[in-house]
């Protein structure tokens, strides 16, 4: 008997209150995490509607241990942020990039934007850096840029392997990986899934250079096409979710190794990501709810 649109919403209520959906069980863990392992897990604002306040409040009352946002241009904004962050004990790292296809003008501002975020002391400047299109040779300019700042600095300053922009593939990101033995990352390995449309089983090396040098991640579940699962609760995920678990254990043991911090964001993002109801555009499950989540299976993983 076909669902109508009333049955149809008021089963997308459900699912999205966590009813219809059990914690992932998954594998145990193959190595031990000592008592001193360092991991700071942050709270994404992509998708939240309030103040910074409200934000760093529902972060600091949700177990957050800090937050991962964009600096603000406007200094007013700067300002409330940076008074919400102090006022909730919150740690912060920073995204920072640019826009437009004109690539000296490109460049430009994103070496602008970089700066101004290392100047405020966060944890990390995160960059969306560069344009897939980009040839070989002005991608690496950004590269230089940022590994010349983060000496003088000593600010960690990572690329992140996001669409559009130079760690677009996983073969693309291995080149450059290559190249500069000192490029270090975030890790948000949803986007290759569907790059690559598949979850990277024939991709195993350039996978693996990108783990070592990973030092943060975002924790978003992609599949082979997209960058977002639905739910990632869902019990038809369950091996997509486990695949992705896979990969972020080899992340966490090799700083467990080595004696090295680790941060994490948690980023499911909203509707444009999140699936929403047809002719709503009601994102189908409670994005917050699903970043806890996501915060939660990390915490019971790898803290101790």
């Amino acid at each position: 008997m076909p669902i109508n649109r009333r049955q149809f919403l008021s089963t997308t209520a459900i699912a999205s209150s966590g009813m219809l959906f059990g914690q992932n069980k998954l594998q145990p863990l193959q190595f031990q995490v000592p008592n001193n392992f360092s991991l700071t897990i942050l709270a994404t604002k992509w998708g939240f509607q309030g103040t910074y306040d409200d934000f760093c409040a529902k972060a600091k009352a949700d177990g957050y241990d800090g937050i991962e946002v964009w600096l603000p241009g406007d200094p007013k904004q700067q300002k409330e942020l940076f008074k919400a962050v102090e006022k909730y004990d919150l740690s912060f790292g920073l995204l920072a990039g640019a826009g437009g296809n004109d690539f000296p003008k490109h460049l430009a501002t994103f070496k602008q934007n970089v700066k101004a975020a290392a100047e405020t002391k966060p944890l990390f400047v995160n960059c969306h850096s560069g344009k897939d299109y980009f040839s070989f040779e002005e991608n690496r300019q950004f590269i230089e840029f940022t590994l010349a700042l983060e000496q003088e600095t000593g600010i960690p300053i990572y690329h992140e392997t996001h669409r559009a922009k130079i760690l677009f593939a996983a073969h693309i990101t291995r080149q450059f990986l290559e190249a500069f033995p000192e490029l270090r990352l975030t890790l948000d390995i949803s986007h290759w899934c569907n790059v690559h449309s598949s979850l990277l089983q024939d991709q195993k090396e350039a996978v693996d250079l990108t783990l070592s040098r990973t030092h943060h991640v975002h924790s978003r579940v992609g599949f082979a096409h997209g960058p977002q699962v639905n739910d990632p609760r869902a019990p038809e995920w369950q091996k997509t979710v486990e695949t992705h678990f896979d990969w972020w254990d080899k992340v966490v043991n090799q700083h467990v190794q080595a004696g090295t911090p680790l941060t994490m964001t948690t980023e499911f993002g909203p509707p444009g990501y999140m699936p929403t109801v047809p002719f709503t555009n009601q994102p189908i499950t409670d994005l917050w709810t699903i970043n806890k989540h996501m915060k939660d299976l990390w915490r019971a993983r790898y803290s101790r």
